[in-house]
């Protein structure tokens, strides 16, 4: 199968310096604020880089915002010139059945009008037909 008997051994590199861990961990230390005009520098510095950082970061995330905006619209636009050109169709369609339905009114009233003088000249053959046996 798959399996083997052989151990597998990871070899991993040092993630973070010596100086990088001591920095990190002085953090970390309570009551341990680094003091002369070093620490309150690399404080401002901190500030300074936190609010480059969130300035850029805001930035990104209004130009995503304005790009997803923009996108928004023209899907929409998209959306308003498939349906105008859908409801063109529509219309035609309407107004084809509209037509049609015209057409069929008129040639039903034609029928009607058929059906009664058919009907009337029936009733008068009938009368004529009673009238010659009757002789």
């Amino acid at each position: 199968m798959f399996l083997s008997e052989e151990a597998v051994q990871f070899q991993y590199g040092p993630v973070l310096e010596d100086n990088e861990i001591e920095e990190l961990l002085s953090l970390l230390r309570p009551g341990s604020n680094n003091s002369g005009s070093e620490g309150s520098s690399r404080a401002v510095y901190s500030v300074d880089e936190r609010k480059r950082r969130r300035m850029l970061s805001n930035r990104e995330s209004a130009r995503r915002s304005r790009w997803r905006k923009k996108r928004h619209l023209e899907d929409l636009t998209d959306q308003v010139n498939r349906l105008k050109v859908e409801n063109r169709d529509l219309k035609n369609r309407l107004g084809s059945v509209a037509q049609q339905c015209h057409v069929a009114w008129r040639e039903n009233d034609r029928l009607s009008s058929e059906f009664l003088a058919l009907q009337s000249r029936l009733s008068d053959l009938c009368r004529v037909l009673v009238a010659m046996q009757s002789q």
